[in-house]
């Protein structure tokens, strides 16, 4: 039985994999930090707060893997300081937790194209990211890299927007370009 800690639990991605964690019989515990209550996941440990760090650090119990599933936009962090703390500082914050807490694996999504040399400052900071958790030698570390992530938020973006109709009115390429994307998820 493993026990998990997961940051990121509100998010697109985050939300699908606490559902999935929290209907499988080899997960022990779940502890799930968070900036807001969650809903409807009532055998799951829920500290919030608005500072994530304040909340990830009322998790006491030992974990055996970190699920991070932080990740922002710049327009929807608001400035360059406030994306580099949802996606660097955060992020790292969220491995040394798990670090604390015992955990051996780490699991982490950052972005395709993440470099620390990059010209783009997003792809920068999920490079420097990358690079601050390869630092901390975890014994298991999973870096995924995905392209665009499509799918119903809170506050769906407008590029997010503009995709959907490019999809449809592009049906070959479209098409092409979705399945590339779904296979990345």
């Amino acid at each position: 039985m493993q026990n998990v800690l997961i940051t990121g639990g509100t998010g697109l991605v985050g939300s699908h994999l606490l559902r999935l964690l929290a209907n499988d019989p080899r997960i022990a515990t779940i502890a799930a930090p968070t900036r807001r209550p969650l809903r409807d996941f009532s055998d799951v440990y829920n500290p919030y707060n608005i500072k994530l760090t304040d909340a990830l650090a009322h998790v006491t119990d030992p974990v055996d893997t970190v699920f991070c599933c932080l990740g922002t936009t710049l327009r929807e962090a608001g400035s360059k300081e406030a994306f580099v703390h949802a996606d660097f500082t955060l992020v790292v914050d969220t491995a040394l937790a798990g670090q604390r807490l015992g955990a051996k694996q780490m699991l982490v999504v950052s972005s395709m194209g993440a470099n620390a040399r990059s010209l783009f400052f997003y792809n920068r900071v999920k490079g420097k990211m990358e690079e601050a958790l390869i630092a901390q030698q975890w014994p298991s570390l999973t870096i995924v890299r995905p392209s665009m992530l499509l799918g119903e938020r809170e506050n769906t973006a407008l590029t997010n927007r503009f995709l959907r109709r490019f999809f449809a009115c592009c049906p070959v390429t479209g098409k092409r370009l979705r399945r590339r994307m779904l296979r990345a998820l």
